[in-house]
């Protein structure tokens, strides 16, 4: 952490007095806890209290977040909303429009968020034109990670096309190796189905299907694709697979006992906190088909409405710190993702994370950044609960595919 001690603390911070700021705290609820998790989560934690702010840390593990959002709502029908909440796109939403969250503009304008914040991410970070949510980073979902020596061992390189990823998992399989490293929860194979999705139709498919909700993307011969893909990918998945939390699937990769996952960058906090370096040990790489594109989810931290004077402040403390240049560079460095900031330089990040930055400016600027449908940055969380079960009932084997493409049409009617 001697990086950490070194940060140059945000105005909000110093300009709280010592004897105000030693009775300040935040509670901050969130779904970081695998060990890569914890580590970066760890940053913004020694960040506040070298400003004076106390931490009283809520994880709720599982779920990729869902768990923790029904925390949530029960903390704030019982009155007891906490400070400061990790949240996802659409979710922030819909709790800005119930009048739950604070306002940020006057520290967003003080700061100049709009100036370093894209726009896509801005679409969360504020409702009816007002800052409700600092953004953390961005995530982007549509990787493959996979084990450098298993690669060697079976003479395979980076696979370019659906037909070459096929190949390697064959080889893998073949050799006696999991092909692929999975999870058997809704929110995992939401992830792998949001790639098949983009890969079989691309983008234009992509936003009439999960974003635009178009009947006929929905039920379309390019949807009974992407499922007949979710089949070949279930046929490389170990037996062991049901819920398979995502941080044990990378650490079969991590271990050698796998060749690939599908999964965001996230994952490549798990590489880093084993020790391990982008571009030796492990690879990363787009999902075939989906080049030039990037799927993202964006972590950021709602500030629920409080009434004491000290916790309003404490609040404005963390957000600032969160939208800090060197913030944003310490807790990516460790979260695998990128700054939620455009003006960043990638020299301190490693390969994986320099491209990524690279490829997020370049889907950005030729209109090939799409949310993440499986992280609730595509639509608004009923229809994304309705797809999970479609997604989830078909690679468990319930549904055909082209009877998952028509349950997927039914299941979005019903959910909006």
């Amino acid at each position: 952490m001697t990086m950490m001690k070194k940060l140059h603390m945000s105005a909000a911070i110093l300009a709280l007095s010592t004897t105000a700021v030693a009775a300040q705290e935040v509670e901050v609820l969130h779904w970081w806890t695998s060990g890569g998790e914890a580590a970066a989560v760890g940053t913004l934690r020694d960040t506040l209290a070298a400003g004076g702010i106390g931490w009283q840390d809520m994880p709720v593990a599982g779920g990729g977040g869902s768990d923790a959002m029904t925390v949530l709502r029960a903390r704030v029908t019982a009155g007891d909303a906490p400070t400061a909440v990790q949240m996802l796109g659409f979710s922030i939403q819909d709790w800005a429009a119930e009048g739950a969250l604070a306002n940020l503009d006057a520290l967003a304008a003080e700061q100049g968020w709009n100036d370093v914040v894209p726009a896509a991410l801005q679409a969360f970070s504020t409702y009816d034109g007002h800052w409700v949510a600092a953004p953390v980073n961005v995530h982007s979902t549509n990787w493959v990670w996979a084990n450098s020596a298993l690669m060697a061992e079976l003479g395979i390189e980076q696979p370019t096309s659906w037909e070459e990823f096929v190949a390697a998992m064959e080889a893998a399989e073949a050799a006696g190796h999991v092909a692929l490293a999975h999870g058997g929860q809704a929110w995992q194979d939401a992830t792998i189905f949001n790639s098949m999705v983009m890969g079989v139709g691309g983008p234009d498919f992509y936003q009439a299907a999960m974003v635009d909700l178009d009947p006929a993307a929905l039920g379309s011969d390019t949807m009974v694709e992407a499922f007949q893909r979710m089949e070949t990918l279930r046929g490389f998945v170990d037996d062991n697979f049901s819920g398979r939390d995502w941080n044990l699937a990378t650490a079969m990769v991590i271990n050698g006992e796998a060749l690939f996952q599908i999964m965001g960058d996230w994952a490549k906090g798990e590489f880093v906190n084993a020790g391990l370096t982008a571009g030796n040990e492990f690879q990363c790489f787009r999902v075939p088909g989906t080049e030039g594109t990037v799927t993202f989810n964006s972590d950021q931290f709602a500030m629920f409405n409080v009434s004491d004077p000290a916790a309003q402040e404490a609040q404005l403390a963390m957000a600032s710190a969160v939208l800090s240049p060197e913030f944003q560079v310490a807790f990516n460095l460790v979260k695998g993702s990128v700054p939620a900031r455009t003006d960043i330089p990638s020299d301190q990040f490693d390969a994986c994370g320099q491209m990524g930055m690279a490829q997020l400016a370049e889907a950005a600027a030729n209109g090939g950044l799409f949310g993440s449908m499986a992280h609730g940055h595509a639509n608004p969380p009923a229809v994304q609960n309705a797809m999970y079960d479609v997604i989830t009932a078909h690679f468990n084997g319930e549904y055909d595919a082209a009877t998952a493409a028509a349950e997927l049409v039914t299941a979005v009617e019903i959910a909006q």
